[in-house]
């Protein structure tokens, strides 16, 4: 189901402002190319998932200038994020409109964060999400500078989560982006550092941690609360992380008390 034109008359504010200058006379065909994920024709869900596209590109696009300029590294990046979420070709050209628009000094960050938050109004799991995309991103050239990681603690904040929040998200995502880029799977520190948990979890607490993740991160449940079609292959990725991440830390402690490895059911 492809979301129509409609859309221009559903949503308002920065983030339909920011909408409007980016895609100017083709809103209505590049807006149709949003996929509606299996949430969609809930109220209010169809208005999450627009919001919820716009404001990621545009967001994108400020963390991309955050050390005062955009290189041709950083406009890569962008396009490498929109490659991961196998966004098609009409669906990348509102991505980069979007995304060029958020590089502008006119970009509405704090009102657009404000807006995205008010759409997705109690799912936080949805605002978490859009923050990982967000680090991701950032993470896509090695590592969050520190500009990058002083806008993005803002971005943070203006959801709703607190600084030591970001900072277990940038942990987890650092650690997925090196698993994934391992061919041999996620070291076990890395797979430590994906569930949230020390060496020195209790075993319980490790299984509640991994049990936690999985919840937050279910496809369905997110697509249900506003999450574009788009953005699921992110978090369906992200659950194939965590999975890989919890068999690892499980392989390893069960090497350790010679028992084979525990389930998580």
């Amino acid at each position: 189901m492809l979301l129509g034109g409609t859309f221009g008359f559903l949503i308002g504010g920065p983030i339909g402002a920011v909408l409007g200058a980016a895609l100017g006379r083709h809103f209505g065909r590049a807006v149709g190319s949003i996929k509606a994920g299996p949430g969609a024709g809930a109220p209010g869900v169809e208005r999450a998932q627009l919001a919820f596209f716009t404001a990621t590109f545009g967001v994108m696009g400020q963390v991309a200038k955050a050390d005062g300029h955009v290189s041709p590294d950083e406009i890569r990046l962008a396009n490498r994020v929109m490659d991961e979420l196998g966004l098609d070709a009409e669906q990348r050209r509102a991505a980069r409109a979007i995304f060029n628009e958020g590089k502008s000094s006119r970009f509405p960050l704090d009102d657009v964060l404000d807006q995205l938050r008010s759409e997705c109004g109690r799912a936080t799991n949805l605002l978490r999400m859009f923050l990982e995309i967000q680090v991701q991103a950032a993470w896509a050239d090695g590592g969050v500078h520190p500009e990058e990681r002083r806008l993005l603690t803002h971005v943070a904040a203006r959801l709703g989560f607190s600084e030591a929040v970001y900072l277990e998200i940038e942990r987890m995502v650092g650690a997925g982006t090196h698993a994934r880029e391992a061919a041999a799977g996620p070291t076990l520190e890395d797979a430590y550092a994906t569930l949230g948990v020390s060496p020195d979890t209790p075993d319980a607490e490790v299984k509640r941690a991994y049990r936690r993740l999985m919840s937050r991160h279910h496809p369905d449940k997110l697509a249900s609360k506003g999450l574009p079609e788009e953005m699921m292959r992110a978090a369906t990725e992200r659950t194939q992380q965590i999975k890989a991440a919890w068999d690892r830390v499980q392989s390893a402690r069960a090497s350790e008390s010679g028992s084979g490895p525990r389930a998580a059911a």
